[in-house]
């Protein structure tokens, strides 16, 4: 059952990292560059942005605990169990803090399109930073399959 567990650690924190850096630097900049309709392209990156981020914070909370019960109390002095927090913190800022904003910014500037509205330069805004904390994530991502060994020893 052991190694099952290890086999399974290292298989979703590839699905975790791969999804964030597929989606987020392959196929949103595909769907822009291909689509004629960037309000079309716009919605299919939402929703598979909104997707990987279900995806991480399922994860995170089985790499959490598999690292719990991997090493008990001394989880707290493991690295890697800090890199998955941070990585789910900013998961969960995200999910639950900046999209549900960007989607109300949206709803607001209805019947316009909000990069037509009044609204654009917060949305641009907060899509900056949104795209800030993804840039974080899939570096942290990173980080988090070199060191995915040491969760291990």
């Amino acid at each position: 059952m052991r190694k099952l567990a290890e086999a399974l650690y290292l298989a979703v924190i590839a699905l975790w990292v791969g999804g964030l850096w597929a989606i987020g630097y392959l196929v949103a900049p595909v769907l822009f560059s291909s689509l004629g309709d960037r309000q079309l392209a716009g919605m299919v990156a939402g929703k598979l942005f909104a997707l990987i981020g279900w995806v991480g914070l399922g994860i995170a909370a089985y790499l959490v605990i598999f690292l719990i019960t991997r090493w008990g109390g001394q989880v707290f002095k493991r690295a890697v169990f800090w890199l998955v927090i941070l990585m789910a913190t900013m998961v969960a800022a995200s999910q639950f803090g900046i999209q549900p904003l960007m989607a109300q910014l949206k709803v607001d500037a209805l019947p316009r399109e909000v990069m037509e509205s009044v609204l654009r330069d917060r949305f641009a805004a907060w899509h900056g930073i949104s795209s800030i904390l993804y840039l974080m994530q899939s570096l942290l991502g990173l980080w988090l399959v070199v060191w995915s060994g040491r969760g291990l020893r």
